[in-house]
């Protein structure tokens, strides 16, 4: 039988894992790329002319940006023979949206990418609930064992809260400049996401199934 090409779910035994710390760094990979790009784009063309024929140092982040994107889903496939649901589709977005970005050389778009990726992430997390998915052990499945009502809490929560980051993208982007939108996205989204992640800890230590079975 063909394997998937899209991850296991989380209760399959087949399913690959990937050691926490290399699978934060293909995470966390690409957008630090696209912050250092951004910052140090004017170098950068200097060191590689081919670079400078994207535009400025935003269009060379948003061009690394997609080549890191692409590559790190290309290390998770060679690694585990399936790609991460929740880092693909935000892949899809980058290239597309990058794409247009170098395209028409107009900055919006790449700037829309993380509003449409985190309202897309949160109506698919609250649309499953509606037909009885917690699709959020997708992400977690590897840190957590939870019951049923503690899956349907997180993903509840995980859900509003991308709906929260869509709107702070929308408020940064619109108000303030490129250089000040591309540092929140990296210095400041990553902070709020670890407080909103460790707020979560009484409900998980709550609903974690070992803790239950050792009672």
């Amino acid at each position: 039988m063909t394997p998937p090409i899209l991850e296991r779910d989380p209760s399959d035994p087949r399913k690959k894992e990937i050691n926490p710390l290399l699978k934060l760094a293909l995470e966390l990979g690409p957008l630090m790329v696209f912050f250092f790009a951004n910052t140090r784009g004017e170098w950068l063309a200097q060191k590689l002319p081919a670079l400078a024929e994207l535009g400025g140092p935003i269009f060379i982040a948003t061009g690394l940006f997609m080549g890191a994107t692409a590559l790190s889903l290309a290390v998770s496939w060679m690694l585990t023979r399936s790609l991460p649901i929740m880092p693909l589709v935000s892949g899809i977005v980058v290239l597309v949206f990058g794409g247009l970005t170098l395209w028409l050389q107009d900055d919006l778009f790449i700037k829309m990418k993380p509003t449409i990726v985190n309202t897309l992430f949160g109506a698919v997390l609250v649309g499953g609930l509606f037909f009885g998915k917690s699709l959020l052990g997708y992400v977690f499945d590897s840190a957590f064992r939870l019951d049923a009502e503690g899956w349907r809490k997180l993903t509840l929560r995980w859900g509003l809260f991308f709906f929260f980051l869509a709107a702070v993208n929308e408020i940064v982007w619109r108000n303030f400049s490129t250089d000040a939108w591309v540092a929140f996205k990296v210095w400041g989204i990553m902070p709020i996401t670890l407080l909103f992640t460790f707020s979560q800890m009484p409900l998980i230590m709550r609903h974690t199934l070992d803790d239950k079975a050792g009672r």
